[in-house]
């Protein structure tokens, strides 16, 4: 596909679901990783991909896609096009190749479109269905950086940039990432917010500050907060993955039928 520009080259994957059928239409969920030290693209197989192959079972498309700002292989001016805007960089991008698949497949329905990431791709969902909130449907985001200001300065200012300020005589560095919270109030679609309580890499407060500044704004939302996990959700993953599965089925695929409290297939798993 073409990035935003009209000229540069995107690669992803897209998977389907086990039975899927061409002359039907599906919803698309785009899985993120903003970069810029790496993208969400793989091109392997295991048993714990969760948020692409395992997702498009319940009944959907879902894809990855790289995006400018991204992955450093590409060239210098892939990897810097984030460069100062670290929290918007790739989001065009992002959305243009749903629209681009949409209309080159006659299965994919491009007024049913989600989003979600981890870490960096969930600071990058937030802010996408924040930044184009008539476009995505519903969005899951997970242990985002919503807040670069708490977050380690030796991603957030190597990757986008400390400026030199000089005023009469002195010398000051301004560092400033736009933050998510800022666009709390644009939410019209379906968000889910996870974090563990435990992050020992993305502290929870960034997810915290999100969630204040969409009640402040008078948002309905989910939120689920996973006790003792740290950044990978550890053995409360199984959980995340049906949490996050019964929001797009409801949200993006449409099925409103009554769930029971407990969850079967993890009992299953028991």
């Amino acid at each position: 596909m073409k990035a935003a520009d009209g000229v540069t080259d995107l690669y992803g994957v897209m998977y389907k679901p086990f039975d899927f059928d061409s002359t039907r239409v599906y919803p698309i969920a785009d899985y993120v990783y903003p970069g810029p030290q790496v993208e969400a693209n793989n091109i392997s197989w295991s048993a714990g991909m969760l948020r692409t192959d395992r997702l498009a079972q319940i009944g959907m498309i879902v894809i990855t896609v790289g995006n400018r700002g991204g992955h450093p292989n590409r060239s210098k001016w892939y990897h810097n096009y984030g460069y100062g805007n670290l929290r918007d960089y790739g989001l065009a991008d992002q959305k243009y190749a749903v629209e681009q698949l949409a209309a080159r497949h006659s299965f994919i329905d491009g007024t049913r479109v989600g989003i979600h990431g981890h870490s960096g791709g969930g600071f990058m969902s937030t802010a996408a269905i924040l930044t184009y909130p008539d476009f995505y449907t519903a969005a899951v985001s997970c242990a985002g950086n919503h807040d670069n200001s708490i977050y380690n300065r030796w991603w957030s200012e190597t990757h986008h940039g400390v400026r030199e300020k000089v005023w009469e005589g002195d010398t000051t560095f301004v560092y400033h990432i736009e933050t998510n919270q800022e666009l709390a109030g644009r939410l019209r679609g379906h968000l889910m917010l996870v974090t563990g309580d435990q992050d020992n890499n993305v502290n929870p407060a960034n997810t915290i500050r999100v969630v204040n500044a969409l009640i402040r704004a008078n948002k309905r939302f989910d939120f689920v907060l996973l006790p003792g996990q740290r950044h990978g959700f550890g053995d409360m993953n199984e959980y995340f993955f049906w949490k996050m599965a019964d929001h797009y089925a409801r949200y993006l695929i449409g099925d409103e039928s009554p769930r029971p409290v407990d969850i079967p297939e993890l009992n299953n798993n028991n």
